[in-house]
């Protein structure tokens, strides 16, 4: 009896017998015994390392944009925003870093910058010479798992005026442009029918878009060339004239307006009226008055509008003081149409209602000396002084003169010459964003050009043609205008 008690006591203590674990010295088994349970499991070498890993997913890295273009010595260049994540660590403690470059004589790993913490990075290149090249950005995770991305980076030469110029991406042929205040500017394009919203202080893609193609009826390019705002209205034209090779295209032959609501980066467009028939009426009015201009001439079959008896229509902006009266202002033809002719100016008396779909009515034209140059844009302030950028008619590489004069508006009065433009850098010179208060010591006015036909990387292709919208680019200048 004695030896089954003690039987029992050892079976009730082995019962109570806790969990034992036991990992051969190789680490191959491991036995755990509890409340009579057997447990047997496999177990491989490293399989604690393996077990910490597999706790965190593999890093993840997106880029705002897989193509960017700088500038050779810009300031304010775009940048990239990274987006960085591991699951089960802190982006915080994610690195990223720029591990290789496929042509370093236009960026080393070492031009390339980045910034922030979290999971929100900035890559910024400075570029140290003209081309192309891919960079590798590399996000490495807390366990040392690594991912990457690719950067195709494209940088146009160094300009004159380097620190005052910005680039707006998106876009190369900026053709016309509107100040909507807050320090944003609308501009348009001669390739598209797109208009776009920028912030005028940076280097950068447009913050909106609008295309209002549909609601004008047309699916060609309008050919935006001019553009004039009063009150919370602007006005758009196209240039009227027949295209490069003598053909007339009817979109070309397009006013319309668009109504502004907000400013700044909240400014919206809504689309206004149209009208499709001011070529005939700017051909009719000149036959009328003995065909002084040539307009029928310079319209016909076969005419190439960018000629010094052309057909051509660059500006357009309020005579003083009127919101039903606006100039147009032609870039051909010269009046007379020979070298050394005036710029003409020929005012539409009742733009407000040619929007809504009344013929033109015409005042008396305007011929002003630009010095043997043209019309390529005509802008106003509040104050009734005017800038008008002068160019020449030809369609040339832009090699040609460019000046900038200011007016007062009264026909009468001659304009006066303010400055010569550079034209050694690519793009011709087309818009006047605003008009500074020209009697101000240092005033300086913001300038635009049309960069559609420029080499801008070095490989021949015109930047209208580049298969990548992020490196299409229309570059912007400050000019100081007054002493």
């Amino acid at each position: 009896m004695a030896g089954a008690a003690e039987s029992s006591r050892r079976h009730r203590a082995d019962e109570r017998v806790p969990v034992l674990d036991y990992v051969s010295p190789k680490g191959r088994r491991a036995v755990a015994v509890a409340t009579g349970v057997l447990t047997l499991a496999i177990m491989g070498p490293g399989t604690g390392s393996q077990a910490r890993a597999a706790s965190f997913g593999t890093p993840g890295i997106t880029l705002s944009a897989a193509y960017l273009s700088g500038a050779v010595g810009a300031a304010g260049d775009p940048a990239v925003t990274v987006t960085v994540a591991q699951s089960g660590a802190d982006a915080g403690a994610l690195t990223v870093t720029v591990t290789k470059s496929s042509r370093t004589s236009v960026a080393t790993t070492a031009d390339v910058a980045v910034t922030g913490t979290g999971a929100t990075r900035r890559v910024a290149v400075a570029a140290r010479g003209q081309g192309y090249t891919d960079l590798t950005l590399k996000v490495t995770g807390v366990d040392g798992q690594s991912a990457s991305k690719t950067l195709h980076y494209a940088a146009s030469a160094a300009v004159q005026h380097g620190a005052d110029t910005r680039y707006f991406t998106g876009s190369s042929d900026a053709s016309a442009a509107v100040d909507v205040g807050g320090g944003h500017v609308v501009v348009a394009d001669d390739e598209s029918n797109v208009l776009r919203l920028y912030d005028r202080s940076v280097s950068g893609a447009p913050l909106k878009t609008w295309d209002f193609s549909s609601r004008i009826g047309v699916s060609k390019e309008v050919d935006i060339e001019g553009a004039a705002r009063v009150g919370d209205t602007i006005y758009w034209t196209g240039s009227l004239g027949n295209n490069k090779d003598g053909e007339y295209k009817s979109a070309r032959n397009t006013l319309f307006t668009t109504k502004v609501t907000g400013s700044g980066a909240s400014t919206s467009l809504s689309y206004g009226g149209s009208y499709a028939k001011l070529r005939e009426d700017l051909v009719a009015w000149d036959e009328a008055n003995g065909d002084r201009y040539g307009f029928a001439a310079g319209t016909a079959d076969g005419q190439v509008p960018k000629q010094i008896d052309g057909f051509n229509v660059e500006g357009l902006e309020f005579a003083p003081g009127s919101t039903t009266t606006a100039y147009l202002g032609f870039r051909a033809p010269l009046a007379p149409a020979v070298p050394g002719g005036r710029a003409l100016l020929v005012p539409v008396t009742n733009i407000d209602k040619v929007a809504t779909g009344s013929s033109a009515v015409f005042g008396a034209p305007i011929e002003l000396d630009l010095g043997g140059l043209s019309v390529r844009d005509i802008r106003r302030n509040a104050a009734n002084q005017y800038l008008i950028l002068a160019g020449s008619w030809a369609a040339d590489d832009n090699s040609d003169p460019y000046a900038l004069y200011s007016w007062d508006g009264v026909p009468a009065h001659a304009p006066v010459k303010r400055l010569d433009l550079p034209t050694s850098d690519p793009g011709g010179w087309e818009s006047v964003v605003d008009v500074p208060d020209l009697t101000v010591s240092g005033a300086r006015a913001q300038l635009l050009t049309d960069a559609g036909s420029a080499d801008l990387y070095g490989d021949g292709t015109e930047a209208k043609d580049l298969t990548h919208d992020e490196w299409k680019k229309a570059r912007t200048t400050w000019f100081t205008v007054t002493n």
